[in-house]
């Protein structure tokens, strides 16, 4: 699993490019052998002013399925990544259950009474 990460605003520190890959290996991992590149791009808007301004947008391709976006928005960018991190793990999860026929779990079997 490949990480590219990029930000617009601000230099990407050591400690938040760790922890973004920290989070991503987390809630990603079990996916490993059917991921492609995850893109993640970090913004401040208002910079220094604060406010809900820091949007995380992550981009994880996924083989033989759609790909998966998600957009998280918070006052603190630490956040914004742990919930980006957290919703892919769930939708790539709903994803790859989808893609295997498995959505509702497996079909029930016919009673042969």
């Amino acid at each position: 699993m490949q990480f590219d990460i990029r930000t617009q605003g601000f230099d990407l520190t050591d400690a938040l490019r760790q922890h973004a890959e920290r989070r991503l290996t987390c809630a990603l991992s079990r996916f490993h052998g059917r991921l492609g590149r995850v893109s993640m791009w970090l913004t401040d808007y208002n910079g220094p002013r604060g406010g809900v301004d820091k949007r995380c947008l992550l981009l994880v391709r996924i083989a033989g399925a759609p790909e998966v976006l998600i957009t998280e928005l918070s006052k603190d960018l630490y956040i914004a990544i742990d919930r980006a991190a957290d919703r892919a793990g769930r939708t790539v999860a709903r994803r790859m259950g989808r893609h295997n026929g498995n959505a509702h779990g497996p079909m029930p079997q016919a009673d042969d009474a």
